[in-house]
C-alpha cells in the first residue's frame, strides 16, 4: 500500500487491491460518519473512492491530550449505541464479505453475538493460522472450546448490536486540532460492522494507544458497562490476536492460545 499526502489529501494506493477493497474501507467511514454527527467519534472524512485508491482528507496532528482521550470514550459509546441491523452486519447496502487490514472479514448477520463471533471472528482465523502454523494444534483446540461456550450463549448478554470501528488499534486513532478543542481523536481505516461495543474497547488496549485508561473509563461510564466488564476484555482481544496469528507469525498464535485458556 502506498501513501501519498499532500498539502490537504491524503491518497492511499494499492496495485494489488481485491474488488471491493477501498470501497468498503469508504463504505464503513461513512456508516460511522453517520453517528459522529450524532455526537459519536470523528471520523477522516472521505474525497473520492476508486478500484485502486482512496482520497482521505489530510489530518494535522495534535498532541494526544488525557481530556481528548476522555472525549473519544464518550463519543466512542455513542458511536456503538447508533446501532446495526444485527451481529455481523456491514455498512447500509455492502454486498459480500468486507476486510480487516488485508484479509477477507465474514459479513454475515446473526441474532446472537456468541455465535456471531465464534462463526465469523474466531474459528476462520484459528483454520487459517493453524494451517499456517502459526497456532498450535492444542492451541486450536482451545480456541474451539472458547467458541462451543459462545455459540452456547454463554457469553451473550442483553447488548444489541453495536456499530464498532471493528480495527480500533491505536494506529487508526489520530488526533488533531478540533472546532474548540487543541486536540481530539479521529477515527480511519475501518473494519465496520455490527458487533459487541466492547471488542473495540479491548483492541486499543490489546495494542495500546495515548491515555488508553482514560479512554475506557470514560466509555465504561458512558456505555453503563456492567462492573465486571474488565473479566471479558481478553475475549474480544481473541479475533484481533487470532488475525495477526495468520499474517505475523506464531508469536500471537501463543498469545491467543493463552488467552483462549481463559475462556475455554
Amino acid at each position: 500500500m502506498i501513501a501519498e499526502p499532500t498539502e490537504k489529501v491524503f491518497v492511499k494506493r494499492r496495485s494489488d487491491a481485491p474488488q471491493g477493497f477501498f470501497a468498503w474501507e469508504a463504505a464503513g467511514l461513512a456508516w460511522l460518519g453517520e453517528a459522529a454527527e450524532a455526537g459519536g467519534a470523528a471520523v477522516v472524512g472521505v474525497r473520492e473512492v476508486g478500484d485502486r485508491h482512496i482520497t482521505l482528507d489530510r489530518i494535522e496532528p495534535a498532541r494526544p491530550t488525557a481530556s481528548a482521550a476522555e472525549a473519544l470514550g464518550r463519543a466512542l459509546a455513542i458511536s456503538h449505541a447508533t446501532g446495526a441491523p444485527a451481529f455481523g452486519a456491514g455498512p447500509p447496502g455492502w454486498r459480500g464479505d468486507g476486510f480487516i487490514g488485508r484479509q477477507s472479514l465474514m459479513i454475515k448477520e446473526f441474532r446472537r453475538w456468541g455465535e456471531f463471533y465464534a462463526s465469523t471472528r474466531l474459528q476462520p482465523y484459528a483454520i487459517a493460522a493453524e494451517r499456517r502454523g502459526t497456532l498450535s494444534p492444542a492451541g486450536a483446540r482451545l480456541v474451539d472450546r472458547v467458541c462451543e461456550r459462545l455459540v452456547a450463549g454463554e457469553f451473550d448478554d442483553d447488548r444489541p448490536p453495536a456499530r464498532i470501528h471493528g480495527d480500533l488499534w491505536g494506529g487508526n486513532v489520530l488526533y488533531s486540532a478540533g472546532p474548540s478543542s487543541p486536540s481530539m481523536a479521529v477515527l480511519i481505516d475501518p473494519a465496520a460492522h455490527g458487533g459487541h461495543g466492547q471488542t473495540d474497547l479491548a483492541m486499543l488496549e490489546l495494542f495500546g494507544t495515548p491515555h488508553v485508561e482514560r479512554v475506557q473509563h470514560a466509555y465504561a461510564e458512558a456505555a453503563e458497562l456492567p462492573t465486571d466488564w474488565r473479566q471479558r476484555t481478553g475475549l474480544h482481544q481473541l479475533h484481533p490476536l487470532l488475525v495477526h496469528a495468520v499474517t505475523h507469525g506464531p508469536s500471537y498464535g501463543q498469545e491467543a492460545a493463552a488467552v483462549a485458556r481463559r475462556y475455554a
